[in-house]
């Protein structure tokens, strides 16, 4: 004769397995709790002492307030039971000691006092409970077991937020290697952006790097945020990127171009801009892009822009680009020197160039601009425009 298991749920199998995973838990619980019990009578001490061990908790027993402050000093406890009147004094002041050096050690009053106000006041206190005298065993027994349930609800909620915080670091911690290593490649793209603009205008070969190398030089002695050197770096960089929009017989015309050809050549400020300016993190760079041909007294082009107007890194820029153009060879003229490159400049200082600019460059001599042009033209030694490592040490300004 079969057996009807769904009317003999002992004989489940499943339920017994259930049933002893559940009880083995709670008999691990229990004997990892250890309640402090603190009563001025032994033989309430005592009984309540004694219940909880049989249920495998590791109890210990204190006669006074004075003395449970001696234990938990030395000993550390998953559950406090305390009396309200006591020979040594008040359960109230023990109530306030404990809660105050241990906010999540819940602790539960036993009095005699059968009045509600007294109660509700230990509550506000920080108790977690109130236990009247005299108390059925199983009502001692289901307050100690809530009490318990409710510190390790306690612990972890504290727990999970502690896991939670270190996630939440190691996954910001990836975000920002993830956006570093996504702007390395953005930087990887311009350069190759760079090379190939080199490659349209053969004349200038090397410019783009040589006046990034100088602009960032020129920041750096400004004591411009290296933050917002990174954004003037890739404007410097991507200045003549409108130029790929530009017709070739007109970019490659030997000789002078005619007022027609001069207007579309500069339209190369406003094209470059519009290339850039959807991309999120050229932003900044944009604007440098487009202003890079402004003068700083506003005979500059497009938008004759003058003094601050003029964005800070688009009057650097024009320094540094000033004094690459004029140390560097072009097919009607050589190359002349960084000291004429620097008489140059300061001539046209408060005209087309800031002069707060201009004295930073006077300021670095002619052997140290020698130096940076060395390393970049170097062909052992691949530059990266955007790498913004120490450059050659820069006198005191």
């Amino acid at each position: 004769m079969a057996m009807n298991l769904a009317e003999s749920g002992a004989q489940d199998p499943a339920v017994n397995l259930r049933a002893k995973a559940d009880a083995h838990t709670d008999v691990r619980r229990r004997r990892s709790a250890r309640i402090l019990i603190v009563d001025d009578e032994a033989p309430v001490r005592s009984m309540m002492g004694s219940t909880l061990e049989r249920l495998g908790y590791d109890v210990q027993l204190a006669a006074s307030g004075h003395e449970a402050l001696e234990i938990l000093e030395q000993n550390a406890f998953d559950l406090v039971l305390t009396d309200i009147v006591m020979e040594d004094g008040s359960g109230i002041a023990l109530l306030e000691r404990m809660h105050g050096q241990q906010p999540q050690l819940p602790i539960v009053m036993v009095s005699a006092i059968h009045d509600i106000s007294v109660a509700i006041d230990a509550m506000r206190r920080g108790a977690y409970d109130y236990l009247l005298k005299p108390f059925e065993r199983e009502h001692l027994v289901s307050t100690v077991q809530r009490a318990l349930d409710h510190r390790q609800l306690l612990q972890d909620s504290h727990k999970y937020q502690q896991n939670l915080e270190q996630v939440v670091r190691a996954r910001t911690e990836m975000l920002r290697q993830a956006m570093e290593n996504l702007e390395h490649s953005y930087d990887v793209t311009l350069e190759a952006l760079g090379d190939a603009l080199d490659l349209k205008d053969s004349e200038t070969e090397g410019h783009s790097k040589r006046v990034t190398a100088y602009t960032i030089a020129l920041a750096r002695a400004m004591s411009i945020a290296p933050a917002e050197i990174k954004v003037i770096a890739r404007g410097a960089f991507l200045h003549d990127i409108g130029k790929m929009a530009i017709p070739d017989e007109i970019l490659r015309k030997p000789g002078k171009l005619t007022p027609q050809e001069q207007e579309i050549m500069r339209e190369h400020c406003n094209r470059g801009y519009h290339m850039l300016r959807k991309i999120p993190f050229l932003a900044g760079a944009a604007e440098i892009v487009f202003t890079h041909q402004e003068h700083y007294d506003g005979s500059g082009y497009p938008s004759k822009l003058s003094g601050n107007q003029i964005p800070i890194g688009a009057r650097i820029f024009a320094v540094a680009d000033t004094l690459d153009a004029i140390t560097s060879d072009r097919p009607y003229r050589k190359a002349r020197t960084f000291e004429e490159a620097r008489a140059e400049i300061l001539r046209c200082s408060g005209t087309q160039f800031d002069p707060a600019v201009v004295e930073i460059m006077l300021n670095i001599s002619s052997e140290l601009w020698h130096e940076l042009r060395s390393e970049i033209t170097n062909q052992n030694k691949r530059y990266s425009t955007f790498e913004l490592a120490p450059p050659p040490k820069l006198p005191a300004l």
